[in-house]
C-alpha cells in the first residue's frame, strides 16, 4: 500500500510539472503563477475573468481582493499591502478618480510601475487608440511617465427630461434645450436664466447643488493645493453663491446626491419636477435607468430623457489600472497583457468595443463610453431610455472639454469638507465667511494643510 501511494505521489508530481511546463531545474513557485489583483468593485475582476475565458493558454491564476471604498476602507488596506510587499502584495490594482493621484503623482506613486516598464510602447498605444486626454493626464506621474490608464471615459453632459423641457421651452429638441441652458458656452449665465424660467412653471432646474458640483469643480483653473498650501479657486468658491441661489429661489429640490430624495427625482416623484441632471454616461446606465420607475418606454420616466452639452465641460468618476513596480519579473508580461486588454485594445473582439456597444455579456447589455476614441467612433450609443437618441453624439466630444490637471491626491477628503460647508451656508446655518473659515480649519486639523 505504501509503495502504491509513493507511486501515486510521484505520478502527481510529474503531471504537475508537465502542466506548468516546468522542469525540475526551472521550477516555478505557485505564487509566481498567481497575480494578485486589488479593486474596490467587481468591475475590473470581471474584465480579467473575460480575458482568462478568451485566452485558455493564460497560465496564471488571478487572486482577487475587493474592498469597498465605504468608510474609507480601501486605501489604507491597499497602502498597507503595497508597503508590506511579499507574495501577497498587489501586482495590479485599481484607483478611483477621487484618489488616483495619490498613486500616480502623490505619496504612493513610488509603488506604481510606468506602463513602458511593462513593455508597452505607451505613447504609440495612446495615439493609436486615441485615448481621452484627461485620463492620460491623470494617470501620468511627475516625470511624464504613464503609470495608469482608465478604461472608461466619464466626460459629462446635461441629461434632461423631455416632457419637462416641453413644458418650459416648448420643445424637447436637444439643440434648442442646449441653447436655452447655455450648453457649450463655458458660462453659467444662461443656465441661471433658464432656472428662473423653470421656476415660473413650478419646475426645479436641478435636483440639488451636488448635481452642479462636478461641473463647478472641473472648471477651476487650479486645484485645492497650490505650492503646498490650501487654495480656494474662485470658480469653486462660487459654489457657495450657486447653492444659495438654488435654495433661496427654489430652483432646486434641495436634495443631496445619493440620498432617497435624489433618487425620487429620477422617477419624477420628488417635490417638484426636475429639468435635468449633470453627469456622464454611467449615471444614465447604472443610476438613472435602474431608478426611473420602469424598464421600458412608458414606465416611470423611462424613455423620457435626452442629453445635450453642459454649460461647463467636466468629467465625473472613472477607474485607473496600475501595476506594482515591485512585482516579480516573472509576472510582468502577464500583467501587461491584462492591462492592454482592459485599457488599450481597440479591436471589435476587444473588451472596450463590446462594452461600448452593450455586448460584453451578450446582446442587449449596458452601453458605456470607453476611453478609446477609436472604439467610440465605430460604436452605437442609441438608447431607448433616451427616446432613441445616440448618447455618444454628446458624451464623446465631452471628453475633450474635461480637465484632468486641477486635481490633488486629497480631493476626496477636501471635497467632502467643502460641500458640507456649502450646504451649511445655503441652509442659512452659518455666514459665508464662517463657512469658509470652518472649511479651512477642517483641512488644517485633519490634513495638516493651511
Amino acid at each position: 500500500m505504501k509503495k502504491a501511494l509513493k507511486v501515486l505521489i510521484f505520478a502527481s508530481a510529474v503531471m504537475m510539472v508537465a502542466l506548468t511546463g516546468c522542469t525540475k531545474k526551472e521550477s516555478t513557485k505557485a505564487e509566481d503563477l498567481t497575480i494578485n489583483l486589488w479593486s474596490f468593485t467587481d468591475e475590473v475582476p470581471g474584465m480579467v475573468e473575460k480575458y482568462i475565458a478568451a485566452h485558455p493558454d493564460f497560465k496564471y491564476k488571478v487572486n482577487t481582493t475587493i474592498i469597498a471604498t465605504t468608510d474609507g476602507a480601501y486605501q489604507p488596506a491597499l497602502d498597507q499591502a503595497l508597503q508590506a510587499g511579499g507574495k501577497d502584495a498587489p501586482d495590479m490594482f485599481c484607483a478611483e478618480s477621487a484618489f488616483v493621484l495619490k498613486y500616480t503623482k502623490g505619496d504612493m506613486q513610488d509603488y506604481a510601475m510606468p506602463y513602458k516598464d511593462l513593455g508597452i510602447d505607451i505613447n504609440k498605444a495612446i495615439k493609436d487608440a486615441d485615448i481621452a486626454g484627461y485620463t492620460v493626464d491623470i494617470g501620468t506621474n511627475t516625470k511624464g511617465e504613464v503609470d495608469g490608464l482608465a478604461y472608461q471615459s466619464t466626460g459629462g453632459a446635461y441629461i434632461y427630461r423631455r416632457s419637462v423641457a416641453k413644458t418650459v421651452f416648448g420643445t424637447d429638441d436637444p439643440a434648442t434645450v442646449q441653447k436655452e441652458i447655455g450648453g457649450g458656452s463655458g458660462s453659467w449665465n444662461q443656465y441661471w436664466k433658464a432656472a428662473a424660467k423653470c421656476a415660473e412653471k413650478g419646475i426645479a432646474i436641478v435636483s440639488g447643488d451636488g448635481d452642479i458640483w462636478h461641473a463647478v469643480e472641473n472648471s477651476s483653473d487650479k486645484g485645492w493645493i497650490v505650492n503646498g498650501k490650501l487654495y480656494i479657486d474662485p470658480k469653486r468658491e462660487a459654489l457657495l453663491d450657486y447653492s444659495k441661489s438654488l435654495t433661496d429661489n427654489g430652483w432646486s429640490n434641495g436634495t443631496q446626491d445619493w440620498q432617497d430624495a435624489w433618487f425620487a427625482d429620477f422617477k419624477g416623484v420628488g417635490e417638484k419636477p426636475v429639468l435635468g441632471f449633470f453627469g456622464p454616461a454611467w449615471l444614465i446606465n447604472y443610476v438613472m435607468a435602474p431608478n426611473c420607475g420602469g424598464s421600458k418606454v412608458g414606465e416611470g420616466t423611462y424613455g423620457d430623457w435626452a442629453v445635450c452639452n453642459s454649460p461647463i465641460g467636466f468629467f465625473w468618476g472613472g477607474t485607473w489600472v496600475i501595476a506594482n513596480k515591485n512585482m516579480p519579473e516573472s509576472k510582468k508580461d502577464a500583467v501587461r497583457k491584462l492591462i492592454e486588454f482592459i485599457t488599450l485594445d481597440t479591436s471589435n473582439d476587444g473588451l472596450l468595443y463590446k462594452w461600448a456597444n452593450g455586448t460584453l455579456n451578450g446582446e442587449g447589455g449596458t452601453k458605456d463610453t470607453v476611453s478609446s476614441g477609436v472604439v467610440m467612433a465605430k460604436s452605437n450609443g442609441t438608447l431607448d431610455f433616451l427616446g432613441g437618441q445616440n448618447m455618444f453624439d454628446y458624451f464623446v466630444p465631452a471628453n475633450q472639454y474635461a480637465n484632468g490637471k486641477n486635481l490633488t491626491q486629497y480631493d476626496e477628503t477636501i471635497n467632502q469638507y467643502w460641500r458640507d460647508q456649502v450646504r451649511q451656508y445655503a441652509a442659512g446655518n452659518k455666514s459665508r465667511a464662517d463657512a469658509i473659515k470652518d472649511f479651512k480649519q477642517m483641512v488644517a486639523d485633519n490634513l495638516g494643510i493651511n
